[in-house]
């Protein structure tokens, strides 16, 4: 399989394994993992996903020039474009649970619009950012140039997609892209603790709250405060409102009930 799934104690793990391709997506690993998004969106008991890819080189390459897929032109790539964006996930609306980009090396090309559609984003301090499409003549078109300038300061983002120049975890984590930077000895404990922690939040909490983010970015601050998104009367009329403010009365741990 060109991408792995393990889904263990409510954590999707998720892993594109081409190595020796520096995780490149092709046709075959882009139809894999929309299967797999579609799978985890239709199973109840996942919490959280993670997102990375195998070895210690390479997150993502993006695109995968080399593959024996038949090429499009730039036109006929922009006409049939994944309404999900790049690899299924960049734009992705439907997967209503948080997404964690482990980036463990190179994030180039389509690999970094994958990071930009993650919601937390922790990287090896080795790993290296960039949307180098301009440099083979073509264009960020599966996210990056929309995304880019709204996760990060307008010149800087334009600074990386005008010249093709790779970043370091560092420098994006000072423009707010990243959550943490770490050794790569220290990478998994780091998403672990992100991991603990987010599963220790209510359910139907975290989609509200990732559905409000994600969905009222471009309104007025007055315009979001009034959305009244489905998920968001979901979890005001959920029983673990009840549960989480009596567990902190009882001081005890809540038992989440995802209703």
């Amino acid at each position: 399989m060109s991408v792995d799934l393990d889904i263990t104690g409510g954590v999707a793990r998720v892993t594109i394994n081409r190595p020796e391709r520096m995780n490149a997506v092709d046709l075959a690993t882009a139809a894999r993992l929309e299967a797999i998004w579609q799978q985890i969106e239709g199973d109840p008991s996942v919490r959280c996903v993670v997102l990375s890819g195998a070895g210690e080189k390479a997150f993502s390459a993006g695109a995968d020039m080399k593959s024996g897929d038949k090429a499009k032109s730039g036109v006929q790539y922009w006409a049939d474009g994944n309404p999900m964006g790049f690899g299924g996930i960049t734009f992705r609306d439907t997967l209503k649970v948080p997404v964690i980009a482990r980036v463990n090396g190179f994030a180039l090309g389509g690999g970094m619009e994958m990071v930009l559609g993650a919601d937390i984003v922790i990287a090896a301090d080795h790993a290296r950012f960039g949307l180098t499409e301009a440099r083979v003549g073509r264009l960020p078109l599966d996210g990056g140039m929309v995304l880019l300038q709204r996760l990060i300061p307008r010149n800087i983002a334009a600074g990386m997609m005008l010249t093709g120049r790779m970043v370091t975890a560092a420098e994006m984590a000072r423009y707010g892209l990243i959550n943490a930077v770490v050794p790569a000895p220290e990478l998994d404990a780091e998403v672990d603790r992100w991991i603990a922690d987010i599963t220790a939040c209510a359910p139907l909490s975290l989609r509200a709250i990732k559905a409000m983010m994600r969905r009222t970015a471009q309104m007025s601050a007055r315009e979001a405060a009034g959305a009244r998104l489905p998920e968001l009367i979901e979890a005001l009329n959920s029983e673990d409102q009840h549960e989480g403010v009596a567990a902190f009365n009882e001081k005890r741990a809540p038992v989440w009930k995802g209703r």
